[in-house]
């Protein structure tokens, strides 16, 4: 059966920001996730799935509710199947599949069992045997977990999602089962300020965010009305039409994968990154390591094995907005280095 078509990421208008943001956070999960703070109408939904639709395949076991990686976490997928849903551990390696990488949506009024995973209170019933049915973070495994409103979750149900983001980890613990599985994924928070803002222990767990809002200038609202217009009237020819450029999108990606790791960064560059988050006001070091990974994964996705002074500027702009301390009331920060320059001239 054939499916429509993605709206194509490479032929979204303007944004750049937040397709920036996204990318960043495809090529290193280690950053936390980004939360995107805008209006509604603003092309978020369509990035994040247009940014799947590009990734390659992954290899998954044939109706594995973690999403394990075959090549990687084998032992782990033995050790559920036996300790956790109650089946023979077994030596015989199940069917490998390839599959898109997917859209995880979490919905608004989602409780923690749902999110972490609960007791299969029918499997109990039926057989007296205790076995836990994974939740949404067993799905999101190596995959995109989109929330939209996260402003309006339960402010537990927040912190379990960003500890998850940020270890990697999700543990169970149900009715004398407990046990942990692998939860690294792409976090993409979106929410609408008016609707009311998260709470800054919230804010500062998210690695990135940016604030957007609909395009101003003529010329660029027209592209988007064309687009839009050609994708609905044949979709499988305006996308083939950004083809070429989306290949080579999902190409720099994987490069900028694989060369992370080899990025190095300069210790004078290190002492820059301390010096932004202490002249903006910046509590704690998450924002000095957020920057520090930040700015290696924009050098990555740039090609090259050494961070630059511009990776830095462009890593404050996205890391840091988010923890200047701010009185109540008080609007995010729109422009870190403006931030630098007014505390530089308070101190002279």
């Amino acid at each position: 059966m054939n499916t429509r078509p993605i709206y194509p990421f490479t032929a979204l208008v303007g944004q750049d920001t937040m397709k920036l943001a996204l990318m960043l956070n495809v090529v290193n999960p280690g950053l936390s996730g980004v939360l995107i703070r805008g209006e509604k109408g603003t092309a978020k939904s369509t990035a994040v799935r247009a940014l799947a639709d590009i990734l390659p395949e992954i290899p998954v076991f044939r109706d594995d509710p973690y999403q394990l990686d075959p090549n990687e976490e084998f032992e782990i997928y033995r050790e559920i199947r036996h300790t956790v849903r109650g089946e023979a551990a077994g030596a015989d390696r199940p069917e490998v599949v390839m599959r898109k990488v997917r859209v995880v949506e979490l919905p608004v009024g989602a409780t923690e069992d749902r999110v972490v995973g609960t007791l299969d209170l029918e499997h109990a019933l039926k057989k007296g045997e205790k076995r836990v049915e994974p939740g949404i973070l067993a799905q999101a495994h190596r995959n995109i977990l989109y929330v939209d409103e996260v402003n309006l979750l339960d402010d537990h149900v927040v912190d379990v999602l960003l500890d998850s983001a940020a270890m990697g980890v999700n543990t169970i613990e149900r009715e004398g089962v407990s046990f942990s599985h692998p939860a690294r994924f792409t976090l993409v928070g979106t929410m609408n300020p008016e609707e009311g803002d998260l709470r800054p222990q919230l804010l500062d767990r998210f690695g990135l965010c940016v604030t957007i809002e609909g395009i101003r200038t003529t010329e660029d609202r027209v592209a988007i009305m064309e687009r839009r217009a050609a994708f609905d009237l044949d979709a499988e020819a305006f996308a083939a039409r950004w083809q070429a450029e989306s290949a080579a999108l999902a190409d720099r990606l994987l490069i900028a994968r694989s060369l992370y790791p080899e990025v190095q960064v300069e210790r004078p560059l290190l002492f820059e990154i301390a010096r932004t988050c202490l002249e903006v006001g910046v509590d704690g070091h998450r924002g000095d390591i957020i920057m520090l990974k930040t700015a290696k994964t924009l050098a990555a996705l740039d090609g090259r094995t050494e961070v630059a002074t511009d990776d830095i500027r462009t890593a404050a702009e996205l890391v840091l907005p988010h923890r200047v301390r701010r009185q109540p009331l008080m609007e995010i920060a729109d422009n870190v280095q403006a931030l630098r320059a007014r505390a530089s001239a308070k101190a002279n």
